[in-house]
């Protein structure tokens, strides 16, 4: 039992040393909202690579940041918040947005789940697209969609350039969309491709990583 107790103490020790740093806690709060490479935190705090290397393997040491690989360029590596170890923490600078707009390559499948879960939780409104559009809404999409009550049924494929306006806020739910999209200011999710593995476990896990993301989301995003 001591062992136990001491164990959970030294987590809870470790957290609060991790987050007890002003360049700690900047990082945390960039990847609050969405993903980001090293590179790019670097560039946005002003952190050299060797502080922000050693700011961002304390943060991973102590559970609150997550690191993978781009789907996209494979030279990439994107950082993520673990919330779990983060329960507490709520969402922290307000957007503004007439429109909230999620894109992902082929708009087939993250995009569409996302664009759905928003339009159920939130009064701003949502639209989805890509920026290599498929056919139509993966058959795998449209069945998580309706196991969680969602509808995909009316969804169809759409371009970016036929979608997105000047004021929409633009949430990149997939690394390829965030690496060809034109240099902007946006949101990015590093999500999975759910349809690069087939399964529904793969759709399931997918719509859950949406959704935690879209309900961390919408308390933060007012409309305009």
């Amino acid at each position: 039992m001591d062992a136990d107790w001491s164990s959970e103490l030294t987590a809870r020790a470790r957290l609060h040393a991790a987050l007890g740093e002003p360049a700690r806690l900047a990082i945390v709060d960039r990847l609050l909202l969405g993903d980001a490479s090293p590179g790019e935190i670097g560039r946005e705090l002003g952190l050299a690579s060797n502080l922000l290397a050693h700011h961002v393997k304390l943060l991973e040491q102590a559970g609150v940041v997550g690191r993978s690989r781009s789907e996209g360029d494979a030279r990439r590596s994107y950082l993520r918040l673990r919330t779990a170890a983060l329960s507490g923490l709520v969402p922290s600078g307000v957007r503004h947005a007439r429109r909230v707009v999620f894109v992902c390559s082929r708009n087939s499948a993250r995009s569409q789940l996302a664009s759905a879960l928003w339009a159920a939780r939130s009064e701003v409104p949502a639209a989805s697209a890509g920026t290599r559009p498929a056919g139509e809404v993966h058959p795998l999409a449209v069945a998580t969609a309706k196991a969680h009550g969602l509808s995909l049924a009316r969804a169809r494929p759409h371009h970016v350039d036929r979608v997105m306006r000047p004021d929409d806020l633009v949430v990149a739910v997939c690394d390829n969309a965030h690496e060809e999209l034109d240099p902007a200011d946006r949101l990015h999710w590093s999500v999975p491709d759910p349809a690069a593995v087939g399964t529904e476990a793969a759709f399931d896990a997918a719509y859950h990583d949406l959704a935690d993301r879209v309900d961390r989301l919408v308390p933060a995003v007012h409309d305009s």
